[in-house]
């Protein structure tokens, strides 16, 4: 990412929260927390005045939440990326949230490595999901779990390769790593992603994640 100073706004309805990860941010290199929202109607406030890259969204606010926010900006400043803030009992709230336009997930409970791992790969945008968080979605996603032949199988052909690579994009894996795991170029891996985002009629890489998930055409 060079030597760019990339500006994130922290909203989140509990200030102590705040402070801590704005704490463990700007210990990152070439990231800084430039303000913080308590709800999103602050957020929108801000965003008149102030420029960001990232916004770090929690979910469950008052006056307007997370999902109601994250659609406004990405409507209004489709330039900026939004990271939700999440905890397992948000999961009802998860496609509306991807439906909106949210770039990713990381949980509350994560540690500093972590939170790093998910802004840097937003940031160079691409899509990032807690592992933690899709072994919950799988565990409570149609329960129980159906064991008959995938959907796939009756409706999409997909190709053994595209099945690698969806695969490897339910792990979170960036296209980079998926290219030097199959002995592709990046190119070659990006083709394959359009394809699969093609076939099953999504519109991004975190829908196909949480399409996959669904149709449990993926094991984590």
């Amino acid at each position: 990412m060079g030597n760019k100073v990339h500006k994130i706004i922290l909203v989140d309805d509990h200030k102590l929260f705040r402070e801590g990860i704005r704490f463990v941010i700007n210990q990152m290199d070439n990231i800084n927390v430039v303000d913080e929202a308590s709800n999103g109607k602050e957020l929108l406030e801000i965003l008149e005045t102030k420029k960001t890259d990232l916004i770090l969204m929690d979910i469950s606010m008052p006056e307007i939440d997370g999902v109601e926010a994250t659609r406004i900006v990405t409507q209004k400043y489709p330039t900026i990326k939004i990271l939700a803030l999440s905890m397992f009992c948000d999961q009802e709230y998860y496609f509306k949230m991807i439906n909106a336009g949210v770039m990713g997930f990381v949980l509350k409970e994560s540690g500093k490595d972590e939170l790093e791992e998910a802004i840097r790969t937003i940031l160079n945008g691409e899509n990032y999901f807690s592992q933690k968080l899709l072994r919950d979605i799988i565990m409570n996603i149609n329960q129980p779990i159906k064991k008959d032949k995938p959907r796939y199988e009756e409706e999409i052909s997909f190709t053994k390769r595209e099945v690698e690579v969806l695969n490897y994009i339910c792990q979170g894996m960036s296209n980079s790593e998926i290219a030097d795991k199959l002995f592709l170029s990046i190119r070659t891996v990006e083709g394959h992603k359009s394809n699969l985002i093609s076939k099953t009629g999504v519109k991004n890489t975190i829908n196909l994640v949480m399409y996959a998930l669904k149709n449990h055409l993926v094991e984590i």
